[in-house]
């Protein structure tokens, strides 16, 4: 197109920098490829610039060109033709190929995968119709899920199987199904990410989850919204047992709630705040009607009042567990605790709401998390209610978060994205600063930290970091734009908590940041 042109313009930039060897101007204009392709170089960057650069001038019709040598600085000269007639026939053959690439590229990814699974565990996403009572296994033991799968169809479940979390909330999305099984230690994104991301998402919040996994932390997967939680090694009668729950779970239509509030007047509130319809609100007034209620009837979860006329609401709490088994207790008082009260609450209670202004907001969105509520189906008053308290998320408000990245754009888009949330954030623009703004601030709960940077990079940063006795159990989450295979071991021998990759897609960002800061 350039030498078609009657005229061509040239722009010109020209540094006094420490200039590239002629070796390496090609390779420069490679996506992640810079003259120093280590990650602790001086000079910052990502190494895409001049590959989108060059993208842009062959759109317009142009090219770009260097001259440059070591220590005698570089010039770059973008050719433009003055009038842009762009070759209609060029153009069709340029853009056909790039849509025909793009969407192939994106059905490919997802049925090979789709494939895998199905050639190898043979589940029936392509039988499944509207109404059928669906099961959702994530698990990446091939035996186990296959065992799972066909005990669930002999309860009459249509199942899909998923090896990966990433898969898992694919396939979750996609086909909304009744209830999900959920192993932990999955690779690639974890089962406590997967766990997240489906709770905080409104089409997927009211599935319930029932986690299978080594992982011995069940009271953090009861507080995250799962139904319940089974630890393995389990028996085929462990595993019938769970199945006839989750079979008994999905068949109720309407689930219950029991309120042990000895004030009628909070009892009435409670109850109109929920609503009727999908769940049936049961109010007493005594640990003692409280106990026997839930000795002669299913209950899906507790709300309950510390103050109560004739036990002690701990006494009431361990009786309940202990009795009764895994119920979801959410304390709703307005008493003020103590931190030693708090701490024993914590480890007895899914929820704690000190009844304030907000208060009832959140006892309604906490009810319909564990009562595996469909959100859309809400009236539109509470759902708006919802919407307003899920603009603000309890996990992440008054965190401290520190930020470790060499580009400045990086640095305020990240804020941005989580000072929303009312996150805190401090920033530092190497590694080395890094760590001095960590030793200077001594109550950060997370940092981010950039892998490629000038000076000291990620990997030395973070190893430095977990050097320091009192940041052993910070969480460190690793970003970087380099996705290459390894990276994320790489960044978890370095000491990272966990990985993603930039442009860090939000909602995977504030879910990793959740689940790290989760208590």
């Amino acid at each position: 197109m350039l030498s078609k042109a009657e005229t061509v313009i040239a722009f010109s930039v020209t540094d006094t920098g420490i200039g590239i060897s002629p070796e390496k101007h090609k390779i420069i204009f490679e996506a992640f490829q810079q003259a120093d392709g280590t990650t602790n170089r001086r000079f910052g960057g990502t190494g895409l610039g001049l590959s989108i650069s060059r993208e842009i001038a062959t759109l317009l019709g142009g090219e770009i060109r260097l001259h440059s040598g070591l220590g005698a600085g570089s010039t770059f000269t973008l050719y433009v033709p003055a009038t842009y007639a762009p070759d209609m026939t060029q153009a069709r053959r340029l853009q056909q190929p790039s849509v025909i690439v793009e969407e192939a590229t994106s059905d490919t990814k997802d049925s090979e995968v789709s494939l895998i699974i199905e050639n190898v565990v043979d589940d029936d996403r392509a039988a499944i119709q509207s109404g059928d009572r669906t099961l959702l296994i994530i698990e990446d033991d091939l035996n186990f899920a296959k065992i799972l799968m066909e005990m669930a169809r002999e309860r009459g479940f249509k199942v899909l199987v998923a090896l990966r979390g990433e898969m898992g909330l694919l396939l979750a999305r996609q086909y909304t199904p009744s209830a999900i099984t959920l192993d932990i230690e999955l690779p690639g994104m974890d089962g406590w990410s997967v766990l997240d991301r489906l709770k905080h998402t409104r089409a997927t919040r009211h599935i319930p989850v029932h986690i299978i996994s080594v992982n011995e932390e069940r009271q953090r997967g009861l507080k995250m919204g799962a139904m319940a939680y089974e630890s393995k090694p389990v028996t085929p009668e462990q595993l019938r047992d769970a199945l006839n729950r989750i079979e008994s779970f999905v068949r109720r239509g309407v689930k219950s709630l029991l309120v042990i509030e000895d004030d009628t007047v909070a009892q009435q509130s409670i109850i109109e705040l929920i609503g009727n319809g999908d769940v049936e609100t049961i109010a007493v007034g005594t640990a003692q009607e409280g106990m026997a209620e839930l000795s002669h009837k299913r209950y899906d979860c507790v709300v309950l009042d510390l103050g109560l006329p004739d036990m002690n609401g701990f006494e009431l709490m361990e009786r309940i567990k202990s009795e009764i088994g895994d119920i979801p207790i959410i304390i709703y008082t307005g008493k003020e605790l103590t931190l030693k009260e708090e701490t024993e609450l914590r480890r007895l209670a899914e929820t704690i709401i000190v009844k304030d202004v907000r208060s009832l907001e959140r006892l309604l969105d906490e009810t319909a998390l564990f009562l595996h509520r469909v959100e859309e189906n809400l009236p539109e008053p509470k759902r708006q209610m919802l919407e307003q308290l899920h603009k603000k998320d309890p996990v992440l408000a008054g965190k401290k978060v520190l930020i470790i990245d060499d580009d400045v754009r990086n640095i305020f888009a990240l804020a941005s994205l989580v000072e929303r949330y009312d996150m805190q954030v401090l920033y530092a623009e190497n590694g080395k600063d890094g760590i001095e703004t960590l030793k200077g601030t001594p109550d950060i709960d997370v940092a981010l930290v950039d892998i490629m940077m000038p000076e000291m990079d990620g990997y030395e940063a973070m190893q430095q970091i977990r050097g320091m006795e009192e940041f052993k159990s910070l969480p460190l989450i690793a970003l970087t734009a380099k996705a290459m295979k390894g990276d994320r071991e790489k960044c978890i021998e370095a000491g990272a908590s966990d990985y993603i990759t930039k442009p860090a897609d939000s909602e995977q960002l504030l879910s990793l940041l959740r689940v790290w800061l989760f208590k």
